[in-house]
């Protein structure tokens, strides 16, 4: 299974050394149908793996997230849960090119609505799509607390189940900060060729995004993890998220 998920990555991305090292941005070329059903054979079986940890942990972490819910209504006003609009899967590159007219706007992927644990104190004055800063004034000191073990990203696990995620992928983006940075850094929508994840290889190796070098660096990150996606590799980045949560690594 392992083998037959590489070789199904290499037609999902092609990548090649950058000069001084690292993942550059991967060449654009078109799987043919055998690669593409290849490819949708790997991903069924990453997929079901990623369902089956997301219900599990749905279900196991249920008795936290209610208690974590009753926490954010007693010690701030606002709702329990913030939903975002995200940039996700984009299934354009399995079609062939006369069915990708279709859609009106390009986004880089589908739209889907992501939902967190609420860890800011509601501003209905602001709707500008910002990162969060180190340090940020507008976090709650629950917040602060649920961000540092991640638990902010729990219900998530929902937005697995529905399938606008995975527990291993790429972080999702908002759509104007992905607009700008896919203009500014070669291949970044290419990492919309899987669907994106609660963590991942650039989320358990650095930090938060705070700058476009810092993007930039999650961007090789994440052409490593397309170039060589299994099912062993979600299973191994799934482990290696269990010590960067509970040591608070790469955490604010």
């Amino acid at each position: 299974m392992q083998a037959n998920a590489q070789s199904a990555a290499s037609a999902t991305v092609v990548s090649h050394t950058a000069p001084g090292g690292g993942v550059a941005a991967p060449r654009a070329n078109r799987p043919s149908p055998s690669a593409v059903a290849q490819w949708a054979r790997a991903e069924g079986a990453r997929r079901g793996l990623n369902i089956v940890v997301a219900g599990a942990g749905m279900v196991l972490a249920a008795p936290l997230m209610l208690c974590i819910a009753a926490l954010i209504k007693l010690t701030s006003r606002g709702p329990v849960l913030y939903t975002q609009a995200r940039v996700g899967l984009d299934r354009r590159w399995l079609r062939p090119p006369s069915a990708n007219g279709r859609r009106q706007a390009d986004y880089g992927g589908e739209p889907f609505t992501i939902y967190k644990f609420r860890t800011m104190r509601v501003n209905r004055n602001s709707d500008a799509q910002v990162w969060a800063q180190l340090d940020d004034p507008r976090v709650t000191p629950l917040g602060r607390v649920l961000r540092k073990y991640r638990l902010d990203e729990l219900p998530q696990l929902f937005n697995v189940l529905r399938g606008d995620m995975n527990v291993v992928g790429p972080r999702p983006e908002q759509p104007q900060i992905f607009a700008d940075l896919r203009h500014q850094i070669h291949g970044y929508a290419w990492r919309q060729r899987v669907r994106p994840g609660i963590t991942g290889w650039a989320q358990i190796n650095l930090h938060y995004d705070t700058s476009v070098e810092s993007v930039r660096k999650k961007v090789a990150y994440d052409l490593e993890y397309l170039a060589r996606q299994s099912v062993l590799e979600d299973l191994r980045i799934m482990i290696r998220t269990v010590p960067v949560v509970v040591f608070k690594r790469g955490a604010w």
